[in-house]
């Protein structure tokens, strides 16, 4: 009698498929398995910062969705060079970092050479959220407001310092833009991080800096620091009687840092559509809005196509400032 083979589900037989293909390729069974071990989320910078709040905060939310641990790893240093070189190596299929303004439109242009492509190395996963840059002063420093501030640099050229997270850090991007608007000329002290730098802004060592909102807004509260001007188009809700700088004279300026996850280009683009997807939903979950936006972060959740275009246009906006402003690297 012939013997009856017992008939096979697609799902079965895509199992068995799957258990038989040959070493080094890929199962399409085993797509639905990713992740299968904890994410590990590189933040290039110091702690202290934005950067930091905006992971920290997604990570916590994938965590819930994935059915994997999202653990976020420091990595600083050179401009966060030495940790996006080594995700762009990275084959592991479950580490990501978080693209910075920095990273991705700056460092391209003020390095001779870097040892990662920004735009060939990684596939860009979700723009997570901007943060508005704030313009902040030591209490001390006899400015209310952003034309005292313009004043006093004006009348006093060079004596005037702020600090950034360094060369080429959104902090200093934003200060170079606002000195090349303003016609002033104030002395940068350039810091391996937020961190370092604030330290020294709350003890009274810098006159002025420009930060993201999130790592600001509990000193300006306690009075540390005092804020003259965001660079958001609209006022914040956090502080509705400190103006823009488009309210102080200049029209049109606006300064805000981003944020966004990418993967190596290593990384299947199945995994990476599934890391949107997720992220879309981590920055919007209810938690995570009132994280981000008690810190006066927006949160945003794109696809991978509108956060490369987002890329690409802010590298030309950034080309051109940082040309004119000569900016070089630590």
């Amino acid at each position: 009698m012939p013997m009856t083979l017992p008939s096979l589900t697609r799902r079965q037989w895509l199992a068995a498929s799957g258990a038989l293909a040959l070493p080094g390729l890929p199962a399409f069974a085993h797509a639905a398995d990713w992740p299968s071990r904890p994410i590990r989320f590189v933040v290039p910078f110091a702690p202290g910062g934005s950067s930091e709040i905006v992971a920290r905060s997604t990570a916590a939310e994938l965590a819930k969705t994935m059915g994997q641990n999202v653990f976020v790893e420091n990595k600083p240093g050179a401009a966060g060079n030495i940790a996006m070189q080594e995700v762009a190596r990275s084959d592991d299929q479950h580490t990501v970092i978080l693209g910075h303004i920095g990273t991705l439109a700056v460092n391209p242009y003020i390095f001779d050479k870097l040892p990662y492509d920004p735009n060939k190395d990684f596939r860009p996963v979700s723009l997570l959220a901007k943060v508005p840059s704030l313009y902040v002063v030591h209490p001390d420093l006899p400015v209310k407001n952003l034309q005292d501030l313009i004043k006093l640099a004006k009348s006093k050229p060079g004596k005037l310092s702020y600090g950034s997270a360094g060369n080429g850090s959104a902090g200093h991007l934003a200060f170079e833009y606002l000195k090349m608007t303003a016609g002033i000329f104030m002395l940068h002290v350039p810091y391996k991080g937020t961190g370092p730098m604030m330290t020294d802004l709350l003890s009274g060592r810098l006159d002025a800096a420009s930060v993201g909102a999130a790592a600001l807004l509990p000193f300006i509260k306690s009075g540390k620091v005092r804020c003259i001007a965001t660079g958001s188009t609209q006022r914040l809700p956090q502080l509705p009687n400190v103006p823009t700088v488009a309210e102080q004279g200049f029209p049109g300026f606006e300064m805000t840092q981003w944020y966004g996850m990418l993967a190596p280009a290593s990384m299947a683009k199945a995994h990476v559509d599934t890391l949107a997807a997720e992220c879309a939903k981590a920055v919007k979950a209810p938690d995570s809005v009132k994280r981000l936006q008690g810190d006066a972060a927006e949160p945003i959740g794109d696809t991978p196509q509108q956060f490369a275009q987002f890329i690409a246009k802010e590298q030309t906006r950034w080309q051109k400032v940082l040309k004119h402003a000569q900016v070089k690297p630590d």
